[in-house]
């Protein structure tokens, strides 16, 4: 309050709530959200990770006069919570102290019952983050293995907004404050007792609880209406009442990115909370720039194209350039940048001109199986942007962390060699990402990912550009273990595979984790391939589960001659 104060403000026009300590950070979505109204002249105020114990920090503001935010934080706040063999997490890199003791399971369901709680009645609770976003609809939960109705009835909340949402929570704030219908902003999610008209209706919460059928053919109509130019309106019934969820908002125009990562960030840790500890996740995103948004990999275990969107968008080569001369002047700048990238390091500067016109191509996707002829790869733009940042003054090195598609660049005839051997010799900190994540084609195909042969080649190409470069560098290669459609003998395969032909002992290796809303869940789930409707092997098991990681860790063992 004494920073409310401070600014002549007498009460706040909306508070946030986050399940993240408060990292002021353009990577940091309750940061962002809150820059965004302030800059639009409403008064914010943000309570990281409240005490849900007592009400003294949730009072601590004081109640909005518009609405209150609610985002679990960065991470999903059961897969901040627990591990893939649902086993508590010790450690959480956006707590001070990194003692995982500050979020609660659930985190926008108990934020929302805590307000509840404490504020009878109360302006309008309003979720969002990620958490809320994939959980927006009735979906499959990997912890309590059922069928979860959408997150706005569990949390009994007002609304709900989806995506990346900063067009949409400035409309939502200006027609709360001008007292104006909220019904037809897109992004929004609310309840009805009757449905608005022209909306497609997906089967019921009930169900696609009772009929796993009903469960794929909703989820299928879920994720063909995700695209702003061609999504329409969506209801389910839950009960007697309706989750309706109006058609995206649109994407973020180049200058509307730019005005959005041209806000004035602190890029540290809030004050009021720096005093319990350092935040691990700063060591990673302070001096790291985000260059676009997106992904039109749409790899089946990931949700980063339901929450960002299938098409990428990206920043001038100005604004970011900027962005790289304003962490230069930082006091504790010691010269690197660590990262410039997105989802996917190398989708910077093209996206398929028949996307951006009419959108997304429901029958058939960017990448998979192979890069589509209509998208214009082209990695020039990100060639030109690096050493434009290398040229920055009092920059000595700057790296891409991000992880690189290998099928892109060899699709590249005019830039990907360039582009590989740009990021060999001047920014690779000792090693490149990639995701080849597995190495069996009927796995690949479950993740929607491509085969091998052009890992192989693209292994070639960076083996010999790192000799001639004189470097010691390496390719590090993230790998999935327990995705749905792999067995044991397929983890049997792989871990051969990168012994004799990556010439590696896998350390990147995670057991797969069912996250809400994306298909790989899906199919855990249901145990049924959604896109061919055969029966699909899949490893439930907790023991199975680990087995298959532990095939790929597990140091070999040398015998000696003794032996």
């Amino acid at each position: 309050m004494k920073e409310v104060r401070r600014l002549g403000w007498e009460a706040l026009d909306v508070v946030l709530i986050t399940g993240d300590s408060y990292i002021d950070s353009p990577f940091i979505g309750i940061a962002v959200i809150g820059k965004v109204l302030m800059n639009a002249g409403f008064r914010v105020g943000i309570i990281a990770q409240p005490d849900i114990r007592s009400d003294k920090d949730i009072r601590r503001l004081g109640e909005p006069e518009l609405f209150w935010g609610i985002s679990g934080g960065c991470v999903d706040s059961m897969v901040a919570n627990y591990t893939a063999l649902k086993k508590r997490r010790k450690s959480d890199d956006f707590t001070p102290g990194g003692i995982n003791d500050h979020r609660p399971d659930r985190a926008v369901i108990v934020y929302s019952n805590l307000i509840r709680r404490c504020f009878k009645p109360t302006r309008p609770i309003v979720l969002g983050g990620i958490e809320s976003s994939l959980r927006r609809i009735a979906h499959y939960d990997f912890w309590s293995n059922r069928i979860r109705r959408s997150i706005l009835f569990d949390a009994k909340a007002d609304l709900l907004l989806y995506g990346m949402a900063e067009n949409s929570v400035l409309e939502l704030a200006h027609c709360i404050q001008k007292q104006k219908s909220i019904n037809n902003i897109r992004g929004l999610c609310y309840i009805a007792g009757t449905p608005p008209p022209d909306c497609i209706e997906l089967p019921s919460f009930e169900d696609a609880t009772k009929n796993k059928q009903a469960f794929i053919d909703m989820f299928h109509t879920f994720y063909q209406n995700n695209d702003p130019l061609s999504a329409r309106g969506l209801i389910q019934r839950h009960g007697n009442r309706y989750l309706v969820q109006n058609p995206p908002a649109f994407y973020l125009s180049l200058h509307q990115l730019d005005a959005v990562y041209n806000m004035d960030f602190e890029r540290t840790l809030h004050p009021f909370y720096k005093k319990a500890g350092p935040v691990r996740a700063l060591d990673t995103i302070r001096f790291s720039i985000t260059s676009h948004r997106g992904c039109y990999g749409e790899c089946n275990f990931c949700a980063i194209a339901l929450h960002e969107g299938r098409t990428v968008r990206w920043r001038s080569e100005a604004s970011i350039v900027k962005e790289a001369e304003t962490l230069s002047r930082l006091p504790d700048f010691k010269g690197y940048i660590l990262d410039v990238g997105g989802p996917t390091a190398n989708m910077y500067g093209f996206e398929c001109p028949r996307k951006i016109k009419q959108g997304a191509c429901s029958q058939k996707r960017c990448l998979f199986p192979t890069p589509c002829a209509s998208l214009p790869v082209d990695h020039g733009p990100q060639i030109r942007l690096l050493k434009r940042l290398r040229q920055i003054k009092g920059v000595k090195k700057v790296f891409v962390s991000s992880g690189v598609r290998h099928d892109l660049v060899l699709n590249d005839t005019g830039h990907g060699r360039d582009y590989l051997e740009e990021l060999v010799y001047h920014h690779v900190s000792g090693q490149l990402k990639t995701a080849p994540e597995h190495c069996e084609d009927h796995v690949l195909i479950k993740m929607g990912k491509p085969g091998i042969q052009g890992l192989m080649q693209f292994k070639e190409m960076f083996d010999q550009m790192t000799r001639a470069a004189g470097k010691k560098q390496y390719l590090t290669y993230y790998m999935i273990a327990a995705h749905p459609g792999c067995r044991l003998d397929d983890m049997k395969r792989l871990q051969s595979f990168a012994a004799h032909r990556l010439n590696i002992h896998p350390e990147q290796v995670q057991i797969f984790t069912p996250t809400p809303s994306t298909y790989s869940s899906l199919m855990y789930y249901t145990g049924i391939d959604p896109f061919t409707g055969r029966r699909v092997f899949v490893e439930t098991h907790p023991r199975g589960r680990e087995k298959q990681k532990q095939i790929i860790t597990r140091k070999p063992r040398f015998r000696s001659r003794s032996d």
